[in-house]
């Protein structure tokens, strides 16, 4: 599927990305484009490469070939905190708040590289993720999983990024909670912000995006507009799997089990634990 002509300004374009962890790469000639204000995700099945292209985006692998352009500028092999500041935040799906501080001390944290208006961006935060207003002198680690989910994501857009990669921001939590999350990112997507995420629930995920990548083996398959991608039958078959559970752009979440533990989500890959560690 070629990718359409669009009047939305590209606000991170991925050009052969070639990266790894060892002499054989996991991801191979990778390319990706995410718009402004839209929601692109990467899914596939375990051991595709998507965390891995995520990471060499975000400058915590340095890629071996390709280019990484931000707003038209190539940063590819830059370090993760040069890309924060220049406008790229990166969440991971482990390790992505510090637990001992407080929430409000989290939300610093993240605004480090401001130079003013910190406390009033925590504020906008607070507007954005309800929750975490009440929570702000709390410790992270006595927050919830979906709190502290909403937490990682408040801490990465305290920088004013024009580009957020999340890595299974629903991974372990209940359909209620993947309801929440999913809930913000929208929000997320309307302030203006290009969204690139990698989901466990590749159903939920291509019902969600604008526009969806399929990587194979490290390499790109194929894309299209997320729900064009769902609804061709031979694609489900090859790369998504049946369905068991209905989701759909956020309407019909099936009811919530015990807190924000996932009882059983359909989904490609699987669930990790989340650890309780900082980032």
């Amino acid at each position: 599927m070629p990718e359409a002509a669009t009047d939305t300004a590209v606000a991170l374009s991925v050009e052969s990305l070639t990266a790894g962890y060892g002499p054989v790469p996991v991801v191979k000639k990778a390319t990706l484009r995410a718009r402004t204000a839209e929601i692109t995700v990467l899914v596939g099945p375990n051991g595709a490469g998507k965390s891995t292209l995520l990471k060499a985006i975000a400058g915590v692998l340095r890629p071996t070939e390709g280019h990484v352009l931000l707003n038209g500028q190539d940063v590819a092999g830059r370090a993760p905190d040069r890309l924060v500041k220049m406008g790229l935040a990166y969440v991971p799906q482990v390790a992505n708040v510090f637990p001992s501080l407080t929430v409000m001390e989290n939300l610093e944290m993240g605004g480090i590289v401001r130079r003013h208006s910190v406390r009033d961006r925590a504020e906008s935060m607070c507007e954005l993720f309800p929750d975490l207003r009440a929570a702000l002198r709390r410790p992270a680690r006595t927050l919830s999983g979906g709190q502290r989910n909403m937490l990682a994501l408040a801490r990465a857009l305290m920088a004013d990024p024009s580009v957020l990669l999340v890595d299974e921001p629903t991974a372990g939590l209940s359909p209620r909670y993947e309801q929440v999350v999913w809930d913000h990112i929208r929000a997320i997507r309307q302030t203006g912000v290009a969204i690139v995420l990698v989901e466990q629930n590749t159903r939920r995920a291509l019902a969600e995006a604008d526009w969806g990548y399929v990587l194979v083996n490290g390499e790109n398959r194929l894309d299209g507009p997320g729900r064009e991608i769902l609804d061709n039958p031979e694609i489900g078959a090859l790369y998504i799997g049946k369905s068991t559970t209905t989701h759909g752009g956020g309407a019909g979440a099936p009811a919530a089990h015990n807190g924000d533990q996932n009882t059983g989500e359909t989904a490609v890959t699987t669930n990790e634990t989340r650890k309780e560690v900082g980032p």
